[in-house]
């Protein structure tokens, strides 16, 4: 989270989850960043392009986006829930942010 907070990065998760079963969810690992539920019709994951109507669900995808809402850094897959990825982008955005 300090690399986050150094680069002005604001952290959140998006999830298809319905609004209870995310705060459980968050509640249960003590997430220090909140959960936004996208149960209701979906749209935040379909313009992003993760949704996968066949299971009605998104792809595990973490993204990046920088303070002009440029996405930076898209990781998708097993490999969203790694951070180093996503730390490495907050390290570019920050050395920007320092220019």
């Amino acid at each position: 989270m300090q690399k986050f907070e150094a680069s002005g990065a604001k952290v959140f998760g998006i999830s298809t989850d319905n609004t209870p079963s995310l705060k459980a969810f968050a509640e249960s690992l003590n997430l220090p960043f909140p959960l936004l539920s996208d149960f209701v019709d979906r749209k935040v994951s379909q313009d992003y392009g993760v949704f996968l109507p066949k299971n009605a669900i998104a792809n595990r995808v973490t993204f990046v986006i920088d303070k002009d809402g440029v996405i930076d850094f898209i990781e998708s897959g097993g490999d969203a829930m790694k951070i180093m990825g996503a730390t490495d982008a907050c390290d570019r955005l920050a050395h920007r942010k320092q220019q």
